[in-house]
């Protein structure tokens, strides 16, 4: 398919996210996976306010890819985040192909594909799964960018399923999702052991069930405590992550003794290590009017450590998880208790469903799987617009 250029093929990569080292990790795959025959430049914030903290952009020593760092404004608010005027001037280059991790309703969003040549195929990354509509100008801004771009990724079979029925069905996508390292997230019975020696769990006990994420009410933290509250069969809970129902949680806590570690401030790189102390990870998100569960990073991160997943059906998660781990309805209590009480009895059924996650972490969430991907809907429609061009009259 490429073996006739004499140079390779130019990609931008554009997304706010990529301030963070870690969330650069798709380009630079797509650049790895390439194998020379696509150049990628990534473009970057110098600085942005998220949710949580501050963060100046974070450099990487080892990075596939060129990286251009571009200021931007309003970073604290994601809608209205837009980008200086050296992104207008790098779309005025040449390129074969754009990719916008930008959502198509927000000002940065609009912002490419008002700048970006005509001549040049983009793509827009979206995770909306809501059917919501849009204050001005949001919904211009949302219409324009379907209107002007060659197609469309979704982050989720449920994001597509609802775009495709407000008109983005009009133009080619492909449903990716994220990946995951798994050079870093991966089977570490040591480092499993060492955490449970750092919470004072030296010795053998019933099964810990763990938690991993905001603690906050839409990811089912108080749903999760009245689960354990109510199952009869042995366990101990790992509550890892940082919210605002971190008090109530401690609160609830302290009827269970030894039973509960509730752990904050955990940096991304000791992820692994409490995901390895676990023997079954809960992801019960609850879904609200404004929000379902777009993809659920922690279960391919528990696959890719071998510990076993039992999800809500919120959202995404069904799709994330397949047959690789145990689906329950978000809001049956007794469901929850029964399919829980079943995984802490069952080392048999906890083995089986790890080795499965395994699998499909390698097979579907693995990092370089997700790049190929890419690649590949960026060299269909190049080549689509190459036929097209062929067939057009002279």
């Amino acid at each position: 398919m490429t073996s006739g250029r004499s140079r390779p093929r130019r990609l931008l990569s554009i997304g706010h996210s990529y301030v963070v080292s870690l969330n650069r990790r798709l380009p630079q795959e797509i650049a790895r996976e390439s194998n020379g025959t696509w150049e990628v430049t990534a473009v970057a914030p110098s600085f942005v306010q998220s949710a949580l903290r501050p963060i100046d952009l974070e450099r990487q020593d080892d990075e596939q890819l060129n990286l251009e760092i571009v200021p931007a404004h309003l970073t604290g608010v994601p809608q209205l985040l837009c980008y200086g005027r050296r992104l207008r001037e790098l779309l005025g280059e040449r390129w074969d192909f754009v990719h916008c991790w930008e959502e198509p309703y927000v000002l940065a969003g609009g912002q490419v594909a008002w700048s970006v040549s005509r001549k040049t195929p983009w793509v827009f990354y979206t995770a909306q799964n809501l059917d919501k509509h849009y204050l001005p100008p949001f919904g211009s801004i949302e219409r324009f960018c379907v209107k002007r771009c060659a197609g469309w990724i979704a982050g989720g079979e449920a994001v597509a399923r609802v775009l495709s029925a407000r008109g983005y069905d009009s133009k080619p996508h492909r449903v990716i999702p994220l990946g995951v390292d798994l050079a870093a997230f991966r089977p570490d019975a040591a480092a499993g052991l060492s955490i449970r020696r750092e919470l004072g769990w030296d010795q053998p006990g019933p099964p810990i069930v763990g938690f991993l994420g905001r603690l906050v009410e839409e990811k089912g933290v108080r749903f999760l405590t009245s689960i354990l509250s109510k199952t009869s069969s042995p366990w101990r809970a790992m509550f890892v992550g940082m919210g605002p129902l971190d008090t109530e949680l401690r609160r609830w806590a302290a009827d269970f003794g030894d039973s509960v570690r509730i752990v904050t401030g955990v940096q991304h790189d000791r992820v692994p290590a409490y995901l390895n102390a676990m023997d079954i990870l809960c992801a019960p998100s609850q879904t609200t009017p404004r929000w379902r569960e777009q993809f659920g990073r922690m279960l391919v991160e528990a696959f890719a450590c071998g510990v076993p997943v039992i999800a809500s059906n919120s959202g995404e998660i069904p799709y994330s998880v397949g047959d690789a781990g145990v689906i329950v309805d978000e809001r049956d209590e007794g469901q929850w208790v029964t399919a829980l009480a079943a995984l802490l009895e069952s080392p048999s059924r906890r083995k089986e469903l790890a080795d499965r996650g395994l699998d499909r972490a390698r097979t579907q969430f693995d990092w370089r799987v997700v790049a190929r991907k890419h690649l590949g809907f960026f060299d269909e429609l190049l080549d689509c617009r190459g036929t097209a061009a062929q067939s057009s009259p002279a």
